[in-house]
């Protein structure tokens, strides 16, 4: 495959407590296992580079014991980092529990990610034949923001540009939310995110309002449903919902990312968009079966999972988009 992903997102090292149940406010759980893992953006470019893309990141790593972490396991997966690491801070980590039932709870500390300039992404030039990535942690961070929508703006028109405005969506300042997704070629987010930009409807009136309104250079846009699978809307008016896999989930940690991942690497490999999107949904499903963020199957084991036959569930054609 001749496409590139540059990710100019963030990535984050993750520490994993699973528990039962979350503690009750003034209570404390003991934890039934604990790891140290990459995470953040990393879970979406390790997607991406599984099912065969070439990837490379353009964000910024610390410099202290996460940003070494970070840079051992993008070594570890070939993702080459074209920045240098800040000399001022180290990454930042998440505290992540995932509980019993699969669900999972945040809490972030911002590092040398939540920082760049235009002079840091110098050395971050997107060419004819590369797709472009970010999410909207980075826009959230009041030091990176403007940086980044500025280095959006300028990317060549020809350049597809991905977006997945993520759950600190209300974090963003409208106005720089506003030049990002004019920018956008395509829009990828949940039914919260969606409901949150375009007010709340069924799945596709709120991907109709989207394009129409919000996203006026895009393709497309894909309105993921969990399980359920996703919805997809093209510019030209085709809408498509596309059903999930049933399968027996113990980590949903990740699963967006895989999703996007994957969903971006099978459109650079020509694929249709609701190929792409049965192709994504596949490889979500087989993440959330694994435990770990940065769970993404390979293309292969994508492939052998949908040449087992129909296990799709109820598509998500009528799912609603509520603000959050």
């Amino acid at each position: 495959m001749s496409a590139r992903l540059v990710h100019v997102g963030s990535a984050v090292v993750d520490y994993v407590y699973r528990i039962d149940a979350l503690p009750a406010p003034g209570t404390e759980k003991t934890a039934t296992s604990y790891a140290r893992v990459a995470g953040g953006g990393f879970n979406m470019m390790v997607a991406a580079s599984r099912t065969g893309m070439k990837v490379v990141f353009g964000g910024q790593l610390g410099t202290g014991p996460d940003g070494d972490f970070l840079r051992a396991a993008f070594a570890a997966e070939g993702i080459e980092t074209l920045t240098p690491p800040s000399p001022f801070m180290d990454s930042g980590n998440c505290v992540a529990m995932i509980s019993r039932d699969a669900e999972r709870t945040f809490v972030s500390w911002p590092g040398a990610e939540s920082r760049l300039t235009l002079d840091m992404m110098k050395p971050v030039q997107a060419v004819p034949g590369d797709w472009v990535f970010t999410s909207g942690y980075t826009l959230s961070y009041p030091g990176s923001r403007d940086a980044l929508t500025d280095w959006i703006e300028a990317l060549p028109a020809g350049i597809p540009f991905v977006f997945d405005p993520t759950p600190v969506i209300a974090d963003i300042p409208r106005p720089i939310l506003d030049r990002v997704l004019a920018r956008t070629t395509w829009l990828s987010c949940n039914t919260n995110e969606a409901a949150e930009i375009a007010g709340a409807g069924d799945a596709q009136t709120v991907a109709i309002r989207l394009l129409t309104e919000h996203c006026p250079r895009a393709e497309g846009v894909v309105i993921r449903a969990g399980a359920h699978g996703c919805l997809v809307r093209m510019a030209d008016g085709g809408t498509r919902t596309v059903p999930g896999f049933k399968v027996e989930a113990v980590d949903t940690n990740g699963a967006g990312d895989t999703h996007i991942g994957a969903f971006v690497s099978a459109l650079a490999r020509g694929m249709s968009s609701c190929e792409a999107a049965r192709y994504a949904n596949a490889a979500a499903a087989l993440s959330v079966t694994r435990h770990g963020g940065s769970s993404a199957p390979t293309g292969e084991e994508i492939q052998e999972f949908l040449s087992h036959g129909d296990q799709a569930t109820t598509a998500p054609g009528q799912a609603k988009a509520t603000a959050t």
